[in-house]
């Protein structure tokens, strides 16, 4: 009975939201044989629109305008999201609902079995769930065409549906702030739960030889941490948009947007979110 119920059952949309996807799909088939007839050579892959401060020196004295205002927006679309998800909660849930609560509890039950201390789990649960929700919404932005920023030898140039919307995440600075913070926290739990002498007296573990060892491990954890997300998402993107100037933007782009912003993006925003599980989980064992 369950079965034919399953396979009767199938996805459908309102009428609404058929009229937006279609306005949705004319608009992006009209930019692109607008884009396909201005084409220009491909130059300046990689290249990010980097802004020098009027103070300072160094890399403290310059920032990336897209990192912050694409995250600003990300951090907004979650806080619209969240006020969503609480002000329509009930005890029958809905569709998004439901999604949402599936989502935490799958994260909510990997800490659970991650974690021996159990007074840790709240907040470990709230930190991995926090960078998830973010890095995931970061990734899946970029398998949809958006607006861009990239800077040329005339100055700044603003594409529209050329390339898909830039995330954060595709930055190193974002992640590797991310993974810092990840250490940090980490290790501020060993402390209260080890203590100040035992959590130092870890890394003269299993001999005090292996102390250098030991530091270099924790260095190299934000580090690759940071530059597993960094390589996915960047490499995945400029390799998009080398295959999308070669397919000459039209359909095929739009499959390797989808598979890389997407299905990779969740993937590795789940990772990443696992891995600061272990990294947390590990330390507060004694």
């Amino acid at each position: 009975m369950n079965e034919s119920k399953a396979k009767k059952k199938k996805l459908t949309f309102t009428k609404g939201e058929k009229i937006f996807l279609g306005i949705l799909i004319i608009i992006y088939i009209i930019v692109g044989i607008f884009n396909l007839k201005s084409m220009e050579p491909l130059t300046g892959v990689g290249e990010r629109w980097i802004v020098t401060l009027p103070f300072g020196e160094g890399l403290l004295s310059r920032i990336n305008p897209m990192t912050v205002i694409m995250s600003w927006l990300i951090m907004l679309i979650l806080i619209v999201l969240a006020y969503r998800a609480g002000k329509k909660f009930s005890l029958i849930p809905g569709k998004f609902q439901l999604f949402m609560e599936s989502l935490l509890e799958f994260i909510y039950s990997t800490v659970e079995d991650s974690t021996s201390k159990k007074e840790f789990v709240r907040p470990i649960f709230i930190i991995a769930a926090t960078l998830f929700l973010f890095v995931v919404v970061s990734n899946v932005i970029s398998g949809f065409p958006g607006v861009q920023v990239v800077p040329t030898d005339s100055g700044i140039k603003i594409s529209l549906f050329e390339d898909t919307w830039y995330t954060p995440t595709s930055d190193i600075n974002t992640n590797a702030t991310y993974s810092v913070m990840v250490l940090i926290i980490s290790h501020a739990f060993a402390i209260k739960v080890k203590g100040f002498g035992k959590w130092l007296k870890g890394f003269f573990e299993p001999n005090p030889i292996m102390f250098p060892m030991n530091i270099i491990g924790e260095i190299a954890k934000p580090i690759s941490h940071s530059l597993r997300l960094f390589g996915n998402i960047a490499g995945g993107g400029i390799l998009v948009l080398i295959l999308s100037y070669m397919a000459k933007y039209m359909f095929i782009p739009v499959v390797l947007w989808g598979f890389f912003g997407i299905f990779v993006g969740v993937i590795q925003a789940l990772v990443y979110s696992m891995l600061a599980i272990a990294y947390i989980s590990s330390q507060i064992e004694e």
